[in-house]
């Protein structure tokens, strides 16, 4: 994401969308009753008779008074709908119109008053592209890819190789599949341009993997950071988000620390200590501005906005921001947002047990 041009204190913010990724920030951030201005194409009828009549598409400079916002991580689509405030020629004031955000749209966003995780969101959206971490996780014969992303990870793709009983084939056939494995990464490695990719297997397979690496891409080995894990696939990469090993990688990216909050809260709830969860139990602890850290699950914010519930959620969201609280929206790809999810999409750390 690009900020074109920003003035705070006069409620508007101009950005350009540079990735896919920046809708899931967008998604977070534009709220019903923003305005939202964006060039976007619109149906016009030319003709005043239905025999004479026509039907045109135009693509216009459009302002719109948002009051859905629809986000989907499966199609990488989100769609801002609502009112037309603008005036046009040929489009009536007051119209329902929605705005389809894409990979370099140019939009004007304009709030009564921006919020300080909002404000954040912006900045860590425009700094994400710099701070990509690739993810490989293997055992002997498989291994799994993943770019770590803010909404959680993507999976990149999955390989299995074909080992030999015998044990003099297995070295050979082992040695193919480790070769298979470099070649993905310098792959993925040219086309993301991670800062560090992370190899993480049981036993010995990862140290015979950076061996391997080491022969071959020299270059490549200095970005490599080993780790345990005892699983391939989206149990393994979990895993990993969560080691020690990891921790000075991982210490700026979203996903560790989304991970690493769930679980101090989840500490607290098991200890019954400074920790709550639900909307009502955290409305509470919001209004006696006992809560230190908030976190939502996205999915809870898509939900109630398709209900035309999420006034209260949104009013618990802005509290918290007053009362100078940490805000995380957390997205439900990864593990720490699953298990959010089932503490009923919301919870908090408390500054002192209520």
């Amino acid at each position: 994401m690009k900020i074109l041009k920003k003035d705070v204190k006069s409620g508007f913010c101009h950005i350009q969308v540079t990735s896919l990724e920046d809708l899931w920030y967008l998604s977070s951030i534009i709220d019903k009753g923003d305005l939202v201005t964006s060039r976007s194409e619109r149906k016009i009828k030319i003709g005043s008779s239905e025999r004479k009549s026509s039907i045109a598409v135009r693509t216009v400079n459009i302002t719109i008074n948002v009051e859905k916002v629809e986000f989907s991580k499966y199609s990488s689509s989100l769609r801002v709908s609502g009112k037309i405030e603008s005036e046009h020629e040929d489009i009536p004031k007051g119209s329902y119109h929605t705005i389809n955000v894409e990979v370099n749209s140019v939009l004007k966003i304009n709030k009564e008053k921006w919020l300080s995780y909002q404000l954040e969101k912006l900045e860590e959206a425009c700094k994400q592209e710099k701070s990509a971490v690739l993810i490989c996780v293997l055992d002997r014969k498989e291994a799994s890819f993943a770019i770590l992303k803010s909404y959680g990870y993507e999976v990149l793709s999955e390989i299995e190789g074909i080992v030999e009983e015998k044990r003099i084939k297995e070295k050979q056939k082992e040695s193919t599949f480790y070769i298979e494995v470099i070649k993905l990464l310098e792959q993925y490695n040219e086309r993301f341009k991670p800062n560090s990719i992370i190899i993480a297997s049981p036993a010995f397979f990862k140290e015979d993997l950076a061996k391997e690496i080491e022969r071959n891409n020299k270059e490549l080995r200095k970005k490599v950071v080993l780790a345990t894990c005892n699983s391939t696939g989206a149990n393994g990469i979990n895993e990993v988000l969560k080691r020690d090993e990891v921790k000075s990688v991982l210490k700026q990216e979203r996903a560790f620390k989304e991970t690493k909050v769930i679980e101090e809260i989840l500490v607290e709830i098991a200890k019954n200590g400074a920790a709550c969860y639900g909307i009502k139990e955290v409305e509470g602890a919001v209004k006696m501005a006992a809560v230190k850290v908030l976190v939502v699950v996205d999915s809870l914010i898509q939900k109630l906005r398709q209900e035309n519930k999420y006034e209260k959620l949104e009013s618990i969201i802005k509290l918290a921001d007053n009362t100078k609280a940490e805000i995380y929206i957390v997205s439900n790809e990864h593990d720490a947002g699953k298990k959010l999810e089932g503490l009923g999409g919301i919870a908090a750390l408390l500054r002192y047990k209520i």
